[in-house]
């Protein structure tokens, strides 16, 4: 009897090519993992750091423009695009949080860029009855825009040219940390305004009219608020534009060449310090623990726009992407590379999985708080969540904070596990 062929089903061709598909990646992902080195690792490592502040850089150019257009023309459009333009500002910002810690460089001027909580009454009007702000800071109140000069801590100082160069002196002034006059939150009152509502559904209410020129001006001093806005916010897009050439490649002279330079080691410890550092004393301590302890919308990040519940997700994302080496732009690019993940994996597979399962893990939590707070039937944004007697908020945010804290676990096991110092990463003094 002849033998005809017959041609294998549709399905079976699929599920044929998808399994050896799937076998070429388990393979290509191994071969990855065992060819990674400490020094490849650090490598890409700064170039995660420098997409990640090219997108921070690309965004700010964005806000600077949108406020510009603002100022130029106070519409509730405007002021609308405003808005949306710093929300996006954060998203890739928030990530390059995990390049702070382990690298001096980043951290002594992202306080420029990031500092907060601040005593909003340095900058512009607030609602005294409703104002709570650092005991003894001489400058809560200085109120820069409705002033000519302010006196703080005996000195006189001239703020009638208000220049990038003027606001960047003022941070701090007066030894306080609360007297913040530049980076997102500074641009963040400037356009939501002071948050009334307390634990209560509501960020600030700031009305463009107190953009406004002549009589249509409200809150007096409407001119000199544009050129607050326009001052703070050209300052921020140059702060990144130096960032982002710190990581630069192909320079002899930057941060990244010196990183290269050094010891691969000492990158792989900055890189787990970095992560250990902002899971657990930065985002489970200060920005989550804190707060919620204390009952405090005084210690939330973003807490005039009621944004804090991204800030958070994107912190803790900007941690997965160092381990994980991989870091999506805001273009919708995939950066990929050699990672921690794939050292851990050389000598430990069994660690590896966990942390990044916890990694995971974190990330779930994270992500039902920001849902919880973006839910279009009953929202609870974070000043919410951590108001006295709030159970049901306090235990997404504890559940958030405890995921945080078992990753960090894991991460400095991951480091002992390389061969390197203990991290003792910061825990926010007594959270922990």
């Amino acid at each position: 009897m002849k033998t005809l062929f017959r041609p294998a089903p549709l399905a079976l061709i699929i599920a044929a090519a998808l399994s050896a598909s799937c076998a070429n990646a388990a393979l290509s992902d191994s071969t990855a993992a065992q060819s990674a080195t400490k020094a490849s690792v650090v490598e890409h490592y700064a170039d995660l750091a420098h997409a990640g502040y090219e997108d921070a850089l690309i965004t700010a150019r964005a806000l600077d423009k949108a406020t510009d257009r603002l100022i130029a023309n106070p519409t509730e459009a405007n002021m609308k695009a405003a808005k949306e333009a710093w929300l996006a500002a954060r998203v890739p910002y928030q990530q390059t949080e995990a390049f702070r810690f382990g690298n001096a460089i980043v951290d002594d001027w992202e306080g420029q860029l990031n500092a907060w909580p601040l005593d909003e009454g340095l900058i512009d009007y607030v609602e005294a009855d409703d104002y709570q702000y650092e005991l003894g800071n001489a400058g809560a109140t200085a109120n820069i825009i409705d002033s000519k000069n302010i006196n703080i801590g005996g000195e006189t100082l001239d703020v009638q040219n208000l220049t990038p160069e003027l606001l960047a002196g003022l941070n701090e002034i007066g030894g306080s940390e609360a007297n913040v006059a530049t980076g997102y939150h500074a641009v963040e009152f400037l356009l939501w305004g002071q948050d009334l509502h307390g634990f209560e559904l509501g960020n600030g209410d700031r009305p463009v009219s107190d953009y406004a020129t002549g009589a249509d001006c409200t809150n007096g001093h409407c001119d000199r608020r544009g050129d607050y806005m326009d001052a703070v916010t050209d300052l921020l897009v140059s702060d990144l534009k130096w960032m982002v050439a710190q990581w630069a490649p192909g320079a002899s002279d930057n941060y990244r060449s010196q990183l290269m330079n050094a010891d691969a080691g000492e990158g792989v410890q900055k890189m787990l310090f970095g992560m250990g550092t902002l899971s657990l004393g930065e985002l489970a301590g200060q920005r989550m623990k804190v707060a919620l302890e204390a009952n405090s919308y005084e210690d939330e990040h973003d807490c005039f726009s009621d944004n804090t519940h991204n800030s958070h997700y994107y912190n803790g994302l900007g941690i997965q992407n160092v381990y994980t080496g991989n870091y999506r732009r805001i273009n919708g690019d995939l950066v990929s590379g050699p990672s921690l993940s794939d050292l851990v994996e050389q000598s430990n597979p069994e660690l590896n999985a966990r942390l990044s399962s916890q990694l995971s893990a974190s990330m779930k939590a994270l992500s039902a708080l920001k849902a919880m707070a973006e839910s279009s039937q009953n929202p609870m944004p974070f000043d919410m969540m951590i108001a006295p007697g709030n159970a049901k908020g306090a235990s997404i945010v504890n559940r958030a904070i405890m995921a945080l804290v078992e990753q960090t676990g894991s991460i400095e096991q991951a480091t002992r596990q390389l061969g390197l110092e203990t991290l003792s990463p910061d825990e926010a003094g007594d959270s922990f």
